[in-house]
């Protein structure tokens, strides 16, 4: 036996009794029942024998067995071959590490494992946030075309258009899309005024973060498109922030000042368009006027002339009355007799004037009865 005294001095490998003849004194006491070491080939078939009746038909090789053994295998087998594809994935499947052409979609889908892998990526659009406060600093001060600082927050949202570039040529795709987005963020807002990026020309803003960004992930075959670009806020920093209020309130008021000059004067050229054209329209009423005046005249004229030519003697004694009647109705008239046996100036009676005079001493009158 292999652990039998071999120094026949009585004790193990280690030396025997109260002796310290082994390399390390005094060895570890026997277990045995007269203190003899214990016996590894018993043990070994101790264990065999345990196994046999463990086991059954007594360990003897039979057909179920090996059946079981086959179908639990075949069963794992199955397991790994078969995976499933949610609705917002896409699967490539890899044949010894290279990549196949087609992709899988959603759904059960089947290949031949191990000698074939399969790589799942989640299609579904993700938001990745910037300009966050770290500590007390925020990531997203920048300096603006204007030599002005001013804090963006804005979130990025993209999807994964081509699954195989995505699993194979990014390592981190959100830390990719964030640190791509912050540097073509500050490109943009470098080559603006701050005014832009504060209210002004927000959406050109994105959209060039936008162009920017899609062309750095297409040069680095990431795999990404970039869905939209979305500027939450835009301030200028606390420290400053008492001095940008005091300069956008200035703004407000001359745009205030601006607007109530232009209603002033809308409204005065209102007024003089109203007056150009209302003195417009009466040069043209006095015009027709005096063109139709003109006309009557000289239908008159050639009117009296016919009747002229018919009877010269009637018409000019008669032109000469009414004529002499305009001049003398409206002035004051005086009578003198002239002789050897005239008076002088005769007195008369005005009896145009009575005529004109009667009418307010009846009024009176009549408002005294009443």
């Amino acid at each position: 036996m292999p652990w039998n005294n071999q120094s026949g001095g009585g004790g193990g490998p280690w030396g025997g009794g109260g002796n310290s003849g082994g390399p390390w004194g005094q060895g570890p006491r026997p277990s045995g029942p007269q203190g003899s070491p214990p016996d590894l080939e018993d043990i070994i078939r101790r264990g065999q024998d345990r196994l046999k009746n463990a086991l059954p038909g007594g360990g003897a090789a039979s057909p179920a067995l090996f059946g079981l053994i086959a179908l639990a295998l075949l069963a794992f087998w199955v397991f790994q071959a078969v995976y499933t594809v949610q609705p917002d994935e896409l699967a490539v499947e890899l044949r010894f590490g290279k990549p196949k052409e087609e992709l899988s979609g959603p759904g059960l889908h089947f290949h031949w494992w191990p000698i074939e892998t399969v790589e799942i990526a989640n299609t579904a659009e993700k938001l990745v946030d910037l300009g966050e406060v770290r500590g007390s600093t925020s990531s997203g001060l920048m300096l603006s075309g204007d030599q002005n600082i001013v804090d963006v927050k804005f979130s990025i949202a993209y999807q994964v258009s081509d699954p195989k570039a995505y699993l194979f040529n990014v390592a981190d795709a959100d830390e990719m899309v964030r640190q791509i987005g912050e540097s073509a963020m500050r490109e943009a807002v470098g080559r603006r005024p701050a005014q832009d990026i504060f209210r002004d020309d927000r959406q050109g803003i994105a959209d060039a973060v936008r162009e920017i960004i899609q062309g750095t992930l297409d040069a680095y075959g990431a795999g990404l498109t970039i869905n939209a670009i979305s500027i939450e806020d835009a301030a200028p920093p606390r420290e400053v922030a008492d001095a940008f209020d005091e300069v956008q309130r200035a703004e407000q008021d001359e745009d205030r000042f601006v607007e109530e000059s232009n209603q002033y004067s809308n409204q005065k050229l209102g007024q003089a368009r109203g007056e150009a054209a209302r003195v417009r329209e009466e040069a043209a009423a006095y015009k027709n006027r005096v063109v139709q005046e003109a006309e009557g005249e000289a239908q008159r004229f050639i009117s009296v002339y016919d009747e002229y030519a018919k009877a010269p003697d009637v018409t000019r004694q008669r032109l000469f009355i009414e004529t002499m009647e305009k001049v003398l109705k409206d002035s004051n008239k005086v009578i003198i007799q002239q002789g050897e046996n005239g008076q002088g100036v005769i007195p008369y009676l005005p009896l145009p004037e009575l005529q004109k005079r009667a009418p307010a001493p009846a009024a009176a009158a009549e408002g005294v009865s009443n």
